[in-house]
């Protein structure tokens, strides 16, 4: 296995790239390319000296920035990491792509180079979440932000295999975000999603509401990407708080210092749970390829996770199933 790393992708790139790859290599045991500015990557392999002979690079001149608009850029710059890594996914020179870089150009290009799997008509990009019951899906959370009903229902059969497969849940229940749980609920794009969900052979409990997110009454959670976005950036910004609000607290009450101290093994569960770099990356399902996004903060444990991520959709052949799943409607 093979997979492909754009060493230019994040905040602190290519030291964490590097520093993933690294960690990935020793724990997996994988063949990895790192795709980027050759003379900065080899600079970092060389401080960190390790992944001898499983690492390798590729140069790449360009580089797309967050902030670009992302057609315009993936047309644009050919020669950047994110372009030409998917380039070696296509040519069959590798078996799976990550990027902590531009979400929209990561979407935009494996869309276009990879193209999508037959039957799908939109990728979306899936994430794990820790709730109340386990680990829970949502799709989507940016590729599409304003998707058809048939869209939310494929992106049902996506999750659902994704779910079977990776998260190994044998039978995983299906929620519609809505504002109410009641049918009659909602917009009429929402209403026909309901129809054909229902329809479907989804194990669908029907709509959900903002508030079971996290109680994993369903483990599959559908919506649009401009929902599923806001859903993602403020439940970052919720845990931040709260880690930052439970410090400040800890530290003001000596009694709460001693306490915190006696459930500090507690708090460590609770900790790594909501640690969004436990998870790795999130897929963008529906492409013909393997492709992870993460996020643009991360560190080198969540590109090792995506790593990680990416060898188990390419063995446990989530694609192949949901061809097969898909072709059964």
């Amino acid at each position: 296995m093979k997979i492909v790393i754009d060493a230019m992708g994040s905040d602190m790139a290519p030291a964490v790239e590097v520093q993933g790859a690294i960690q990935a290599v020793e724990e997996f045991g994988y063949d990895l390319i790192l795709i980027g500015d050759e003379a900065l990557i080899k600079a970092e392999l060389d401080k960190r000296g390790g992944g001898r002979g499983k690492i390798s690079i590729v140069h790449s001149p360009e580089r797309i920035e967050m902030n670009e608009p992302a057609a315009l850029s993936v047309r644009r710059k050919r020669k950047s990491s994110i372009v030409m890594g998917l380039d070696l996914i296509k040519r069959d020179e590798a078996d799976g792509f990550i990027s902590a870089g531009n979400t929209g150009a990561v979407v935009c290009a494996a869309t276009l180079s990879l193209r999508l799997l037959p039957g799908v008509e939109r990728p979306g990009i899936a994430i794990c979440i820790p709730t109340l019951k386990g680990v829970s899906v949502i799709t989507d959370v940016g590729a599409n932000i304003d998707p058809k009903p048939i869209h939310l229902l494929q992106y049902g059969i996506m999750a659902d295999a994704y779910s079977r497969y990776i998260l190994h849940n044998e039978n995983p229940t299906v929620g519609l975000l809505n504002v109410g749980e009641e049918e009659s609920k909602g917009t009429d794009f929402i209403k026909e999603a309901h129809t054909l969900l229902s329809e479907s052979k989804l194990n669908f409990i029907g709509n959900i509401e903002g508030r079971d997110i996290y109680t994993g009454v369903a483990d599959i959670i559908l919506c649009d990407g401009f929902v599923g976005n806001v859903i993602l950036k403020v439940s970052e910004s919720v845990v931040d708080t709260i880690v930052k609000l439970l410090k400040k607290e800890i530290r003001a009450n000596v009694i709460a210092t001693v306490g915190a101290a006696l459930a500090g093994s507690a708090f460590n569960v609770l900790k790594k749970k909501m640690d969004y770099t436990e998870y790795g990356g999130a897929p963008l399902l529906g492409v013909d390829g393997r492709c992870i996004i993460s996020h643009g903060s991360s560190n080198p444990k969540a590109i090792k996770n995506a790593i990680r991520v990416a060898g188990e959709f390419m063995t446990q052949g989530v694609n192949k199933h949901i061809v097969e799943e898909l072709e059964s409607y």
